[in-house]
């Protein structure tokens, strides 16, 4: 039996993972051990997905958050050694592009142990991106590539990386969406707490660094948000580090009067959220994809995306957030648009793939 180590750390990567690790538990080839790295540590960023998604606890917590990239990362690299060596697996699986995942690459091929890096290929060539980053030195040190999309793909072998490490097996959080998707419906649950109706509201979510650590760019998101909702109520569920950047700001009071500022609420609540909006505005990449599989309309907060094929089919609107009249014009005028009828993911067993070629 070969052992898999996956390392996680970030909510995104929670999702991505539950289907995966779902798949792996029902293969007699495959066994998981999982480390999170402690990266979101808050309950409703991290601990809720485990129970909500039914992720088995992780076999080791690791607890290290707070502090710059590079700090961040060195810790994750020591202590992520520190259980290779333990724990000895015949391959490290990472996801997307966080410091957890170059950390859990780095210690793995230090340690001659293959990398398996789901979420491949994705770049939106913005160096400053500390993801941007992340993501091209995983790709580049990994073994096996699995890339979401044809366009990730042909970035990969752009790069000139061996097709032979590469499979494009279609996005797993498209797999996520399929089955949890359907289980959510417009009752209950988060939208009857905050007394919404669907597609009555806009959902919002910021959480980037260059959008947080940039206060012109924030304080348009702010004024352009609290613009829109003058039209139709805005739900920001509002990450911890932007919640505190707003706190310092002393802004966070006066948006409350005018938007409904939520904390980061659990996965199944999140979908409801999604599913029923009738616009999202985020500088999420993960939130984008997951507003296209809903079918919501999307408006990006951001100079560029990784998911192109959302802009050219119309279901997307990339606004970068230096005026706060443009992200207002851009949210209103995305109210009941549709995109084009698109299917760039896969067929919904992206995960089913995975576990077959590492079975392989």
């Amino acid at each position: 039996m070969k052992r898999i180590v996956t390392v996680l750390g970030a909510r995104p990567q929670f999702i991505k993972a539950s289907v995966v690790s779902h798949a792996l538990r029902m293969s007699d080839q495959l066994k998981e051990t999982l480390v999170h790295t402690g990266q979101h540590f808050d309950n409703n960023m991290s601990e809720v997905f485990f129970e909500e998604l039914g992720i088995p606890k992780p076999d080791h917590w690791l607890n290290i958050h707070g502090g710059g990239h590079g700090e961040m990362t060195g810790r994750m690299l020591a202590k992520v050694e520190e259980v290779l060596l333990t724990e000895g697996p015949d391959l490290v699986m990472v996801y997307g592009d966080t410091n957890s995942t170059l950390a859990g690459a780095l210690a793995a091929v230090k340690l001659n142990i293959p990398v398996a890096h789901v979420e491949a290929g994705l770049r939106s060539f913005n160096m400053n991106m500390p993801e941007e980053i992340n993501r091209i030195l995983t790709d580049r040190i990994s073994s096996w590539l699995f890339a979401p999309t044809a366009a990730s793909n042909a970035h990969l072998l752009r790069e000139g990386l061996a097709n032979s490490h590469i499979e494009e097996v279609g996005d797993v959080m498209y797999d996520v969406a399929l089955h949890y998707g359907r289980k959510v419906n417009a009752s209950g649950q988060v939208l009857e707490k905050l007394n919404l109706n669907p597609r009555s509201y806009v959902l919002a979510t910021v959480h980037r660094a260059e959008n947080t650590n940039q206060l012109h760019r924030l304080l348009a998101i702010v004024d352009g948000l609290e613009m829109v909702a003058q039209s139709i109520p805005v739900v920001w569920a509002l990450h911890p580090r932007t919640r505190t950047v707003l706190q310092k700001m002393g802004r966070l009071s006066e948006l409350s009067r005018k938007v409904c500022v939520i904390d980061p609420v659990g996965y199944l609540d999140m979908v409801q959220l999604e599913k029923y909006a009738a616009v999202i505005a985020t500088d999420s990449g993960g939130v984008q994809k997951e507003a296209f599989f809903y079918q919501v309309p999307c408006v990006t907060l951001r100079d560029e995306t990784e998911w192109i094929e959302l802009l050219t089919s119309g279901w997307n609107r990339l606004v970068p957030p230096v005026s706060s009249y443009s992200i207002h014009d851009a949210i209103l005028s995305a109210l009941g648009a549709k995109g084009e009828k698109i299917q760039p993911y896969g067929d919904g067993n992206a995960a089913q793939k995975i576990v077959r070629a590492l079975s392989r």
